[in-house]
């Protein structure tokens, strides 16, 4: 009994010590990890898993929408999302990811309700982005080329980038426009232009501001706030988060339609 009793104060003992060094391990990096943050990086080199920071994560594109067409109001109006001012019970709204449909482009870069991570990859040719929510990808052509003149609608459009100084510049259109802006239920045209203007600040930082060009939808263009991505420490890469009908649909009959007052026979 009494060796049990010492080898429980010993075992005591050497969690503590384990906890004390692992408490001040951090303390003592902090400092060089803050440095390294703000260190200076290639501004050419996107590459790596980025992310918005919680606290920070913005579901729209924020800044003032710019007043609507008729034709973009009579479309906004038949919107019925479940979040911000006009929300209603999801059961009884038409958000499209309700039935798993492609987020489109910009929501999905900037989907807030669940980690959405992103991943840039540089190569020859093309710069591709890897979504976390979904496990979406997208191509940016970077070999020249220019943007179609009529190109077959796409969830996520066509898209091809080039530097401008320290700048990546992606222009896209040929998006499909069943797709909406953010959850508030703004939406868009199959004639929509969008740009996106990323810039590596330091080695932890990268600065996106997006411009959506769409007259049949906006008497003007509307331009976001500058956004700000996190270097996230994934050496694994990203989590798989599907949207898998089956279980939205089971979710949706189970538990969100009676919540909003739907009750299936």
């Amino acid at each position: 009994m009494r060796n049990s009793f010492f080898g429980s104060i010993v075992d005591l003992l050497a969690v503590f010590v384990f906890f004390s060094i692992g408490l001040a391990q951090p303390a003592q990096r902090s400092g060089a990890a803050k440095a390294k943050a703000a260190a200076p990086a290639d501004p050419h080199d996107l590459s790596g898993v980025w992310h918005q920071p919680m606290g920070r994560r913005d579901p729209t594109m924020s800044n003032e929408r710019p007043p609507l067409t008729p034709w973009g109001q009579t479309k906004f109006d038949a919107t019925k999302p479940g979040y911000g001012p006009r929300a209603i019970p999801p059961a009884l709204g038409n958000d499209p990811l309700g039935n798993c449909d492609p987020p489109g482009i910009p929501r999905l870069i900037f989907l807030e309700d669940f980690p959405n991570d992103v991943e840039i990859v540089q190569m020859p040719g093309r710069v591709m982005q890897f979504f976390e929510r979904g496990h979406f990808w997208r191509d940016i052509w970077t070999d020249g080329r220019e943007l179609p003149k009529d190109p077959e609608p796409r969830w996520l459009g066509y898209s091809v980038g080039k530097w401008d100084g320290d700048t990546f510049v992606v222009n896209s259109l040929g998006f499909d426009e069943r797709s909406w802006l953010d959850r508030m239920g703004n939406v868009h045209s199959d004639e929509m232009r969008f740009q996106e203007r990323y810039r590596r600040v330091n080695h932890d930082t990268l600065e996106l501001s997006m411009t959506i060009n769409d007259p049949k939808t906006y008497t003007k263009p509307w331009v976001s706030i500058t956004k700000t991505l996190g270097l996230a420490p994934k050496p694994e890469g990203l989590d798989e988060i599907f949207c898998v009908p089956s279980e939205e649909q089971l979710f949706n009959r189970t538990i969100r339609d009676p919540a909003g007052g739907v009750i299936h026979k």
